[in-house]
């Protein structure tokens, strides 16, 4: 390709029309205005947040599940559970099915901390739904659905096509 033309197509991109960065954009302002619900008085990490609140939903399950459930990291769900156990929030138990992990389950105060939380985030996500009409909100997921599926399903690495 001549120089003249990967300077034109270089410059025609444009970030802030790129749909991963507006999706990116909406997860990172919602993230954080809900953030002081995990963050004050509770002092967790958004990671931790989500660990607690798949382990509170599942009850029982393990670190692999976990981070299949949220596609995060092993090493950050890992540093998240121990993290979590530390402060008496999330305990160990042996699996019987597999000696090489463990079954995760939420302590008393952990369930009451996934409790609490787990309000905030009901309120919160009703004041993003409130502010859809129900047509609007059903569109939104099945295109988000969407998306992740195209997403899932592309082959990895860089210039995708």
């Amino acid at each position: 390709m001549p120089a003249d033309d990967r300077q034109s197509e270089t410059t025609s991109f444009d970030l802030e029309q790129f749909l991963p960065f507006i999706l990116n954009q909406a997860a990172e302002a919602t993230g954080r205005a809900f953030q002081p619900a995990y963050r004050e008085g509770h002092g967790l990490s958004r990671t931790e947040w989500r660990v607690l609140a798949i382990t509170g939903r599942y009850e029982r399950l393990t670190a692999r599940d976990i981070c299949a459930i949220a596609h995060e990291e092993k090493s950050r769900v890992s540093r998240a559970v121990a993290a979590l156990e530390r402060q008496g929030l999330i305990r160990r138990e042996a699996d019987s099915r597999d000696r090489r992990s463990d079954t995760l389950m939420l302590t008393s105060d952990g369930s009451a901390l996934y409790a609490r939380i787990g309000r905030s985030a009901i309120a919160f996500d009703r004041v993003l739904r409130e502010a859809l009409t129900p047509e609007a909100e059903a569109a939104l997921r099945q295109l988000l659905e969407r998306i992740t599926r195209i997403a899932e399903d592309m082959p990895e690495g860089p210039g995708r096509g």
